[in-house]
């Protein structure tokens, strides 16, 4: 099945193009971009850089993907950006490549919605099935975990991480590592519990949810240091996989701390 491609659209010859891709009115795709089969690009949508887009992906108009990094520091580096199959790319949306100080990649996995005008930067590292509302962005170097959801007009400090499961609320700003499975919400944001909803609505046991409940209450509690916390329930919980994936996220050694629980008065 060949590609259907507007008359009015700029492609370079150089350009990998894959079976079944639809190119709308005013496009334009550069020579270094590779879009696999049955990708969409609607109308109005400006596609450069070392840039794939994997199958299935529908990219809304006015989207720019693969532009420069918006980093001073970048010099042009051949740097790349990989999004996976089926995405979901909104309006207005910007996605940059990696730089020579990042690993010179960003990389999206598959089955993501990125709404209108949401904004990933160099270097992000982001799962499967993730959501960026309205407006959400990405400082560089993030990584986010597989179904985490980031609010309307979030925004993610540089080198932050945010665990699977993780929940954002909108006009939130992140400047700590998130758990798994955690809930933030405020100006700065603060760790408000955990993303309980969104764990019922993924099908997780109620019994698993009660124990990362009461794993949650004993690492965020106030006996003890965060580190001698952090042992404990990894002791009290050593075979649930799932409290397990949060141990090994909170030892992980980063530029940041956790995210915590706002201070009691």
């Amino acid at each position: 099945m060949t590609a259907n491609i507007h008359a009015t659209a700029i492609i370079d010859p150089a350009a990998n193009i894959g079976a079944g891709v639809s190119i709308g009115p005013y496009c334009i795709v550069g020579p270094d971009v590779s879009l696999h089969d049955n990708v969409t690009l609607m109308a109005h949508v400006v596609v450069n850089g070392h840039t794939t887009v994997g199958e299935g992906t529908i990219i809304h108009p006015f989207a720019s993907i693969g532009g420069p990094p918006q980093d001073l520091k970048y010099e042009g580096e051949p740097s790349t950006l990989t999004i996976g199959k089926n995405n979901t790319i909104r309006e207005h949306v910007t996605m940059n490549p990696g730089t020579k100080d990042g690993g010179m990649e960003t990389v999206i996995g598959d089955n993501n919605l990125f709404m209108m005008a949401a904004h990933v930067a160099h270097d992000c590292i982001i799962g499967n099935n993730v959501i960026l509302a309205n407006n959400a962005s990405l400082g560089g170097h993030v990584h986010i975990g597989d179904y985490a959801i980031l609010g309307g007009l979030s925004a993610v400090h540089q080198f932050i991480r945010i665990g699977a499961h993780a929940i954002i609320g909108g006009l939130s700003g992140v400047e700590s590592d998130v758990i798994p499975y955690g809930r933030v919400k405020g100006e700065r944001g603060n760790l408000a519990g955990l993303n309980l909803i969104g764990l019922e609505r993924r099908g997780f046991d109620k019994n698993d949810i009660r124990m990362l409940q009461r794993a949650y209450n004993q690492l965020f509690g106030n006996e003890g240091t965060m580190e001698e916390r952090i042992e404990t329930v990894a002791q009290d919980f050593i075979d649930n996989e799932t409290i397990s994936a949060i141990i090994a996220f909170a030892r992980e050694k980063t530029k940041f701390p956790l995210c915590q629980p706002p201070k009691k008065a």
